[in-house]
C-alpha cells in the first residue's frame, strides 16, 4: 500500500487545491498538495519535503486532521494522511501543477478530484472540518 501525505493549506478561509498536468497519472484531476512518503521518512518530514518541491514553501505542518484508505478499481491501494498547514514561509510558486487555486470549502465538490480525496472533499464542503 502506497503511503501518501497531503496538506490542507488554509488562507483567509480558503483551501489550496492543485490540478495535475496532462502527463501525470490521473491527468487533470484536482488534489491537495503532497505526495508519497519515502522509505524511512516520517510523515511530517515528507509533508515538508513535498511542499518545498511542489510549491517552494517551508510549511508549518500541524496536526494530522484525518486519514483514509482507498483502493482504486485497478487494485492499487493508498493510505492518505491529511495534515493541517496554517502557515508557511517563502513565496508560493507552482512548480509542477497545471494550476493551483484557492477555493472556499463549499465549492470543492464542483472540482473533479481524485477518487481517494472525495470523502474528505465532502466533509470539508459540509463544514465538518475547518481551520
Amino acid at each position: 500500500m502506497k503511503r501518501v501525505v497531503a496538506a490542507l493549506i488554509w488562507k483567509d478561509g480558503k483551501l489550496l487545491i492543485c490540478q495535475r498536468t496532462r502527463h501525470q497519472v490521473m491527468p487533470l484531476k484536482w488534489e491537495f498538495p503532497g505526495g508519497k512518503i519515502e522509505e524511512g521518512e516520517q510523515p511530517r518530514d515528507a509533508m515538508r519535503r513535498e511542499l518545498d518541491e511542489e510549491l517552494g514553501i517551508q510549511a508549518n505542518v500541524g496536526d494530522e486532521v484525518t486519514r483514509f484508505r482507498h483502493e482504486y478499481p485497478n487494485g492499487n491501494a493508498v493510505e492518505l494522511r491529511f495534515y493541517d498547514v496554517q502557515g508557511y514561509s517563502g513565496d508560493m510558486e507552482n512548480k509542477i501543477f497545471r494550476a493551483i487555486r484557492w477555493v472556499q470549502p463549499a465549492d470543492l465538490p464542483s472540482y473533479d478530484f481524485l477518487e481517494a480525496d472525495l470523502e474528505l472533499v465532502k466533509d470539508l464542503a459540509n463544514g465538518k472540518l475547518a481551520p
